[in-house]
């Protein structure tokens, strides 16, 4: 769906990867909506349960436990429509959920609006120990427009072909502690992304939301700054993307087609 579209995407940020999508049908990402996650709590936002509208269709990005997060996905209607990485349904076994495992390439199409997964480059396991693995994705969700959710990922060589016309590209900029490990993009890296997936409007994801208990007073900066810090390189990196930063709870709305403009 790569012509001209018309319309708008409506993006509500409910903190850490959760997005609502509004694009046609409603498309929610790594669902978190609780209050805990592990050892993790949430500090800005109030917690979300289920958003409205309800979701048509959750995508969900890779394994790991902020992202595939059980008690959020057992929140969620029976019958929604889960996807997840290829040979991650196991998991969900015990939940009353229609689990459709995706690889990248692969496209599910629910109430007009067609879900591809595409490729992601992190680490593809549970938890540290664990046997199981299963390829990080990343989403494209064209409805009304094309939006890309990026999951976790550092940036990779087809990020540039992922679509010609992006509206929207949400792109993690942090994380959930006082230090970035691994494959995860920090605010600078996220803005050099931009230049390659040249989308028309960005939110920053992926910070300000979780953090360890009783760390609070841990490098701060860290949990608070890294949407405006990413908003700074972009102005610099890629001057033409509408970079939005939202608080948690709060919604955009992005218009769609050539010659639109975001409002």
């Amino acid at each position: 769906m790569t012509g001209e579209r018309h319309g708008s995407i409506r993006a509500t940020w409910l903190g850490h990867a959760s997005v609502l999508l509004e694009d046609g049908a409603v498309v929610l990402t790594d669902p978190v909506l609780t209050h805990r996650v592990v050892h993790l709590h949430r500090r800005a936002g109030g917690t979300p349960r289920v958003p409205t509208p309800a979701p048509d269709i959750v995508v969900v990005s890779h394994l790991h436990a902020d992202h595939l997060h059980l008690p959020s996905l057992r929140l969620l209607a029976q019958g929604t429509v889960v996807l997840v990485p290829r040979g991650a349904a196991p998991l969900l076994r015990r939940l009353p959920l229609d689990v459709v495992e995706v690889a990248a390439g692969d496209t599910v199409t629910v109430q007009g609006t067609a879900v591809t997964a595409v490729p992601a480059r992190h680490s593809g396991t549970r938890w540290p120990w664990a046997r199981l693995r299963c390829a990080a994705l990343g989403y494209l969700v064209e409805g009304n427009g094309a939006a890309y959710f990026a999951g976790d990922t550092v940036a990779f060589p087809d990020m540039a072909a992922l679509h010609p016309a992006l509206d929207l590209a949400l792109l993690p900029v942090g994380g959930w502690g006082p230090w970035l490990r691994g494959e995860h993009l920090d605010p600078r890296a996220a803005a050099d992304c931009l230049r390659l997936l040249r989308p028309r409007v960005a939110l920053p994801i992926h910070y300000g939301t979780l953090w360890p208990s009783g760390m609070g007073w841990v490098r701060p900066s860290a949990f608070h700054d890294p949407g405006h810090r990413f908003a700074e390189h972009a102005r610099r990196t890629a001057p033409d993307v509408d970079v939005r930063v939202l608080a948690p709870g709060a919604s955009t709305e992005v218009g769609c087609g050539a010659g639109r403009s975001g409002s």
